[in-house]
């Protein structure tokens, strides 16, 4: 029997940084996924200076992978197996989100606002509760990032414990929320932009 774990970080590097741990720990490529804010333009063409930087080196991943040829994804291991995999797509009250793994259909799903309930329908897919999944899909717009992971029941407490090392403590955030007048993610609010982002992040360093 298996079990998704889901965990809410603060950026794209916490998260990032969780993925190699769960791969690490055992973990396969294809029982895991990420999504991640893109408002501050870190990934893609969002602006002129902005480039791909999945590894967050500071170095356009595009020429780094052409000099290192391509194989690079397979000589890298698993961990570049899904982070190679990044793709970019706009969702509806999040804004432009960078997503790889095994959710990424149902993203699709939710940017093309087909899916049940949109950002929140995809999160509860990835194991987060309904009560829980307004305060996922809200981070997310303003800049965090998620990451699920499909895990044996037997591996969960183990695999928990990994993903709370740099995870948000989901009360906490709901509660900060909540006192500057939060109540719940509206699909139909405007995504923040790169400024609103980084205030935002400022808050919890």
């Amino acid at each position: 029997m298996t079990t998704t774990i889901s965990r809410l970080y603060n950026n794209y590097g916490d998260a990032r940084a969780a993925v190699q741990q769960l791969e690490a720990g055992g973990v396969a490529h294809n029982d895991i996924s990420i999504i991640a804010s893109n408002a501050d333009n870190w990934y893609g063409n969002g602006g002129k200076d902005s480039f791909p930087d999945r590894d967050l080196d500071g170095k356009d991943d595009r020429a780094e992978s052409a000099g290192k040829g391509a194989a690079i994804g397979a000589a890298a291991g698993g961990t570049a197996g899904l982070l190679t995999g990044l793709g970019l797509m706009a969702i509806p009250g999040v804004g432009p989100v960078v997503a790889a793994g095994w959710l990424v259909a149902t993203l699709a799903g939710a940017a093309a606002g087909g899916a049940t309930g949109g950002a929140l329908g995809a999160l509860t897919q990835a194991g987060i509760s309904n009560e829980e999944a307004d305060v996922y899909a809200e981070g997310l717009r303003r800049g965090g990032a998620v990451v699920s992971a499909r895990v044996a029941d037997s591996d969960a407490a183990r695999l928990q414990a990994v993903m709370d090392r740099s995870a948000v403590r989901v009360a906490d955030r709901a509660a900060a929320y909540r006192k500057s007048g939060w109540k719940a993610f509206d699909p139909n609010a405007t995504p923040y932009d790169a400024d609103q982002v980084k205030r935002e992040r400022s808050l919890y360093m």
